[in-house]
């Protein structure tokens, strides 16, 4: 890229006509090689995780819910599972002069029926 510039100005029409119709594909040429580019990083072909696949996957806990953390002594049906904002309930029972610690639910005891009745109900195999 050491060319010595050129002055337009003392170009010719025809000469700047050719400059402006190379340009324009180059240019042209550059687009598709981008666009192809962005359609094989879309699709997945070069071995990345950003495919559409992994778009569609989405994060692992998106949509789960979680064993609550939390549960208020005075009202048993309000509990945390201690991501996002603290409630409302529990602002204000700080306010009052409790802790947050106070509110934790023993391990295991928050765990959904379900979940524990089919973790009990597994048999193992004999060696």
């Amino acid at each position: 890229m050491a060319k010595t510039p050129f002055k337009l100005a003392a170009m010719g029409v025809d000469a700047l006509i050719k400059l402006r119709d190379d340009i324009g594909a180059v240019l042209s040429q550059k687009s598709t090689d981008l666009k192809r580019q962005l359609q094989r990083l879309e699709t997945g072909s070069w071995g990345s995780s950003t495919g559409r696949g992994a778009a569609k996957r989405g994060r692992p806990r998106k949509g789960r819910k979680l064993p609550p953390k939390y549960r208020d002594s005075k009202d048993p049906s309000l509990v945390w599972a201690g991501r996002g904002a603290r409630p409302r309930w529990m602002e204000e029972r700080i306010k009052a002069g409790a802790k947050q610690e106070d509110f934790l639910i023993a391990p295991g005891e928050g765990r959904s029926r379900r979940k524990a009745a089919g973790r009990r109900g597994r048999k193992r195999k004999a060696a």
